[in-house]
């Protein structure tokens, strides 16, 4: 979602958190499920109230899909407080600025303000989970909205199949609700009817279901208090019963042609599912794509752009989710190549990680690429804010935003070559050829 008010006076106080150290946090239950996580750093008068819901767009019904990411619109509406389109302005006037965002498996919303205006994010949270606004007026205008955004970052944009998914997962999952694509189909939610809406949000926006964060310049007593007044009689809503649906293992390649009509350059991909996100071969799996792709030094670059020039780019998409995640790379062909190349060529290096140890020179300086990675994450309020909401949510882990960096050091040369050989096969895989629409028969 786009969803942003910026100010320079916020942007000066984001990267206040000093680099390297631990997180030090709270973390307590109110009595209706609303999770809490407070972290205090006073080194600078800013703080992030974010609230992230543990519904995504897994979690909706058949021929309903599209939902989760529409709320993230819709909660922005106003509330019984807040009159409709006034939120972002009362954000802005009080020096704030804010967004959201959906993925499979959450949704996110957060204010960043100056300290000063703790408690105005926190009310305001509380009357998006306690008061929302759902009418016709409201469903109706971010309908219209979201169709725009589909227009614009999928439709309308080059390979944006490919970055959102819509034209992957489709192939890669067959029972679970994976293969549907975050933004949904405007077909379905123009189906639905106001009741729909109103227990979609019923069902999946209670306070048991969510997880509140306040990160920044606080004192942790007088959180507590304004939480309590704010949050403690919201009513806790009834039991999520979570997706839990198994797929069975891709046994045979899968081919696939998309057509995009933005695009004048084909793509060759290669598309595996991968295992959840709590698994250790999945970081194993993040440090593969790191190898393979990712920045001029990796291996597909070095030897399909620079040496072969067979390729404009190399890319890859390696996705952590909460039940399977998936592994996209793939290369863009320059000039005539053929896209059987650029497959023989991705083989190859897939082939050296299947049967050959990466040197220790490699092997230290992937460590080091992650431990910068850790490192840059916890580097702003707004970064630990999402780190902490995100690992309690979906890691079942808090203490992961310390710890996350000891699972990646624990990988060995030998986990990355026997990861290599488990899940990086020719009959585990999508091969997708990504085309311009003028290939078209």
């Amino acid at each position: 979602m786009i969803h942003k008010i910026k100010t320079t006076a916020i942007a000066l106080f984001l990267g206040v958190c000093a680099i390297g150290q631990e997180v030090e946090y709270t973390e307590y239950d109110l009595d209706n499920g609303l999770h809490v996580i407070l972290h205090q750093d006073n080194t600078a008068p800013v703080v992030t109230v974010g609230v992230m819901y543990h519904v995504g767009a897994k979690d909706e019904e058949a021929g309903r899909s599209g939902f989760a990411h529409f709320f993230e619109h819709l909660l922005f509406e106003g509330t019984e407080n807040i009159e409709r389109g006034k939120w972002f302005d009362i954000v802005a006037a009080n020096g704030g600025s804010n967004n959201a965002n959906t993925t499979q498996d959450r949704t996110y919303y957060y204010e960043t303000f100056p300290s000063n205006n703790l408690e105005l994010g926190l009310w305001m949270e509380s009357e998006r989970m306690l008061h929302p606004v759902i009418n016709e007026i409201g469903v109706e205008t971010q309908n219209e909205v979201v169709k725009e955004e589909k227009r614009s970052r999928i439709d309308n944009a080059p390979y944006g199949k490919i970055i959102y998914s819509t034209g992957i997962n489709k192939y890669v999952f067959d029972k679970h609700p994976y293969k549907n694509s975050v933004i949904g189909t405007m077909e379905d939610l123009d189906a639905a009817e106001l009741e729909e809406f109103r227990a979609f949000f019923d069902k999946y926006y209670g306070p048991n279901n969510a997880t509140l964060v306040v990160a920044g310049d606080i004192e942790i007593e007088e959180t507590k208090e304004m939480i309590e007044n704010y949050f403690a009689e919201i009513p806790k809503g009834n039991e999520v019963e979570r997706v839990s649906i198994e797929e069975e293992p891709i046994a045979e390649t899968i081919t696939a042609t998309e057509y995009d009509s933005n695009i004048q350059i084909p793509a060759k991909l290669f598309v595996y599912r991968t295992p959840s996100m709590v698994e250790k071969d999945a970081y194993v799996l993040d440090m593969i794509s790191s190898i393979l792709t990712d920045g001029r030094s990796s291996r597909m670059y070095k030897k399909m752009v620079d040496e072969e020039k067979t390729a404009l780019q190399v890319l890859a998409f390696p996705r952590s989710q909460e039940d399977y995640g998936t592994y996209v790379m793939g290369a863009l062909a320059l000039g005539e190549t053929p896209l059987g190349t650029l497959a023989s060529s991705m083989d190859e290096e897939i082939e050296k990680l299947q049967n050959e140890l990466i040197s220790e020179k490699e092997y230290e300086k992937l460590q080091n690429k992650f431990e910068n990675r850790f490192v840059n994450s916890n580097s702003s309020i707004q970064g630990i804010a999402s780190s902490l909401a995100t690992y309690n949510v979906l890691y079942g882990d808090t203490d992961l935003i310390n710890k996350e960096i000891d699972i990646y050091r624990d990988i060995t040369r030998e986990d990355i070559k026997r990861v290599a050989n488990e899940y990086l096969n020719e009959n585990q895989r999508l091969e997708l050829d990504y085309l311009p629409e003028s290939e078209k028969e």
